[in-house]
């Protein structure tokens, strides 16, 4: 234990050492910021007509969220155990830096800046609209200026709460997702009754919904590059593990069970909604479905129910998307992979200071210079197609992370081989092919919302652009930063999985 604190007092990358705030968050504070990390009621709304709009679909929306769920929980596994082995608040950037170099690891950590910088915009908006129909005024719901000024208020205010510390950020979620799910669940319950009851329109649940392999191949993988969007945020509970009560055990189990708990409302509630609605109704409602649902089936004033779940659902997320940025930044700044400038911490609130407030104030700017330049949205839409790529980049990357680190231990036993390495290599897999399968169905023409950008759809322009522009930015970093950059790769410690 001596050598380990003396280890930790001389290393600011070390877990536990970069100042943040160490045992204040429980198991259930991390599944909490996992699960609402995903927005399960927004991305729902935003995303399960599409999904049944895919030509060969239809009925078999909940089997495509289970096909989905499959590399996210593969990957989930590489989480649990290369959090295990590294808890560092970084996560993918420390440990695809350890198994696989700086110059990946340095990608990794800013394919997730990119993504959550990306998704503010939308999860801003949508709180912003949100706020206003619950209140009845859609005519600010429908202004662009109305919709900026909240938007930005939102941010502003999940930001304070971020800085404020770790403690109210848990206690913020824990009632926000608390309010979510239980709304969901009673909104399929309803549903599901009502149909039993005979409702005009409404089909009965079959045992083919659930099935994957009863959809052929090429329209099951244009629904997953859909449903991994869904899925995707629940590794934000991980992110908080050098907050957390037991750091190498407690956020990695949580990720594994996030995923599971997610899959369980995405598959009753997208089946509570197509019973009740058919798939007609979703497709033509697509851009948000459960605010039509709910006046269905609820009725006024209880309809306001699911106004109130995609509500919180947004703002969150908004705050939980805050939180794992803020992170890894500050692990990269503490690794010397960028200034140092973003690894300070508030000495009072025990929180990244520069991260968290510059997290902030660049979403402020990107959602304002999105939603004001292009007040008809269709930018805003591909901007969430385009999140795709830097999702299934970093997680691909650490399911292939945890395989190859822990590679001198896999053949140790049957279960350590499955677990961490069979699985993550697998998942890791699959992410890297739906990014692939992304880059050529985005590609065509007429893929995205928004006029192409000389000629290239804007999908790839947002998604593969961005990613690309990290390129210089490392290059850059490189000149000055020589100790990270010149670090070399390594294997997981013998017998850590034993």
């Amino acid at each position: 234990m001596a050598a380990e604190a003396f280890a930790a007092e001389f290393d600011a990358s070390a877990p536990g050492a970069k100042g943040l705030k160490t045992g204040a968050l429980g198991y259930v504070s991390n599944i909490v910021i996992g699960v609402a990390s995903t927005a399960p009621a927004y991305s729902l709304a935003a995303t399960l007509g599409f999904i049944v709009a895919v030509p060969g679909i239809g009925v078999h929306a909940p089997a495509v969220l289970i096909a989905s769920f499959v590399p996210i929980f593969l990957v989930s596994l590489a989480y649990r155990y290369l959090n295990k082995a590294d808890p560092d608040c970084g996560t993918t950037f420390a440990w695809t830096t350890r198994a696989f170099g700086p110059w990946v690891g340095w990608m990794n950590g800013w394919a997730i800046f990119v993504a959550d910088v990306i998704v503010m915009a939308s999860l801003s908006v949508i709180a912003a609209q949100y706020t206003y129909l619950l209140f009845g005024w859609k005519s600010a719901a429908g202004s662009t200026v109305g919709v900026l000024v909240a938007a930005v208020m939102w941010i502003v205010l999940m930001t304070w709460i971020c800085y404020r510390g770790i403690e109210l950020s848990a206690r913020t979620q824990q009632f926000l997702l608390g309010a979510e799910v239980v709304i969901l669940f009673v909104f399929a319950v309803v549903a599901l009754a009502k149909v039993s009851a005979g409702v005009a329109g409404s089909v009965s649940v079959g045992a083919a919904w659930f099935n994957p392999f009863g959809v052929s191949f090429g329209a099951l993988a244009d629904g997953v590059l859909l449903g991994i969007f869904i899925y995707w945020g629940w590794d934000s509970g991980v992110a908080v593990n050098e907050e957390s009560e037991d750091a190498t055990e407690g956020p990695g189990k949580a990720a594994v069970v996030s995923t599971l708990l997610l899959v369980l409302v995405y598959v009753v509630v997208s089946a509570a909604s197509q019973s009740y609605g058919g798939t007609k109704l979703l497709e033509n409602n697509s851009s948000d479905v459960l605010s039509v649902l709910g006046t269905k089936v609820f009725g006024s004033p209880w309809d306001k129910l699911l106004i109130i779940a995609v509500l919180t659902s947004a703002s969150a997320s908004t705050q939980t998307t805050i939180l794992p940025t803020a992170r890894t930044t500050l692990s990269m700044a503490r690794w010397g992979a960028i200034p140092e400038v973003f690894g300070r911490v508030n000495s009072r609130y025990l929180t990244p200071s520069v991260s968290t407030l510059g997290m902030g104030a660049l979403s402020i700017v990107w959602t304002v210079l999105l939603v004001a330049f292009n007040p008809a949205q269709d930018v805003l839409g591909d901007s969430i197609t385009a999140l795709g790529f830097s999702v299934c980049f970093y997680y691909g990357l650490t399911g292939l992370a945890c395989a190859f680190y822990f590679r001198k231990q896999l053949f140790r036993s049957l279960r350590i081989f499955l677990l961490a390495g069979l699985g993550p290599l697998v998942g890791g897999g699959l992410m890297i092919a739906v990014f692939a399968k992304a880059v050529h169905d985005y590609s065509l023409s007429g893929a995205g919302y928004a006029h192409p950008l000389l000629g290239i759809q804007i999908p790839i322009v947002i998604g593969i652009g961005t990613l690309l522009l990290g390129v210089p930015l490392m290059l850059l970093c490189a000149l000055r930063f020589h100790v990270y950059f010149r670090r070399r790769l390594e294997v997981a410690p013998d017998g850590l999985l034993e």
